[in-house]
């Protein structure tokens, strides 16, 4: 799934010139479940920043979460503990992060350990539990959402969570309830989203549905205004409680990174043309889409 080293972005799920609404779901092997970076510090104070500012835009949970946010905590210290030993010190009930110092008495989160472990990794992590409707997102660590607002969807079904998404409750909403229902915890998943962002904040709880740019977006300063948004999403149910975790790891690249990958520009550029017109406009493309569409053009006539 990854891109080549050096060769243009990490990840590009746009890569065979395609767009289609779908799952687009592949198996996942654990010692992959979290992905880890040179931008893991940065990210990690960014978080403690978003917490420290306004803890309840970024965190939330429900009652009757609890157990289940402490499974996380113990799955997340037992997977970095056997994967990546060295970014972690645990003593006296103290967790340290070692890149930046940052120590946490676990005795603090007892009952909200999902903020602890969201504090651990780059991933945004997210709890679903089944209701009368459907999965329902029942705790969450999000400090970097792809504008939405967490106070608006905790305690809602998928249904509702994705009811602004074009398409998504004609062609996804059902197949996703299914999915949820039968996903096994020795069967965990993950897929790739993509979208194009002219702004590289992680943090976006907003921007939705835009129709204008607040400064013109041009072919020739485009490769400097416009990023390419990267989610890598994990889906596994844990054993004890049943719930499900869904981990967000978002990644932000310049558009400049496709100068390397003509062939990757040519791929974004087709994949766009067959994005409907429903999906741009809750992706906010319209602002910039013609001046996108004119530098991914001539990006992608090196390939030639």
């Amino acid at each position: 799934m990854p891109a080549t080293e050096n060769t243009g972005p990490r990840y590009a799920p746009y890569a065979n010139g395609k767009y289609a609404l779908a799952m687009g779901l592949v198996g996942l092997d654990l010692k992959d479940w979290i992905d880890i970076d040179d931008k893991r510090a940065v990210e990690l104070q960014e978080k403690e920043r978003l917490l420290a500012a306004d803890r309840k835009a970024v965190f939330g949970d429900l009652p009757g979460s609890e157990e289940a946010q402490r499974e996380v905590l113990v799955l997340l210290l037992e997977h970095l503990e056997r994967h990546h030993p060295d970014l972690i010190g645990f003593a006296d009930g103290t967790i340290t992060i070692k890149e930046t110092g940052k120590s946490y008495r676990m005795a603090d989160f007892a009952d909200h350990a999902l903020d602890l472990a969201g504090r651990l990794v780059q991933e945004d992590l997210c709890l679903m539990r089944p209701g009368e409707e459907g999965y329902v997102l029942h705790a969450a660590s999000l400090c970097f959402p792809a504008r939405w607002l967490l106070a608006e969807k905790l305690g809602q079904p998928m249904m509702r969570i994705h009811e602004r998404v074009s398409g998504y409750a004609e062609k996804l909403g059902r197949p996703v309830d299914r999915f949820f229902e039968h996903l096994r915890s020795d069967k965990p998943v993950q897929r790739l989203n993509w979208s194009i962002v002219d702004d590289p904040a992680l943090f976006q709880s907003g921007g939705k549905f835009r129709t204008e740019a607040e400064d013109a977006i041009t072919p020739e300063n485009a490769s400097d205004r416009l990023w390419i948004r990267i989610e890598r999403q994990t889906l596994r149910r844990l054993e004890k409680s049943g719930d499900i975790l869904f981990t967000i790891r978002t990644f932000v690249d310049p558009l400049s990174c496709l100068e390397t990958r003509p062939d990757l520009a040519s791929a974004l550029r087709s994949a766009l043309a067959e994005m409907p017109d429903g999906m741009q406009h809750y992706k906010s493309l319209p602002p910039f889409r013609d001046a996108l569409d004119r530098y991914l053009e001539r990006i992608g006539q090196q390939a030639a």
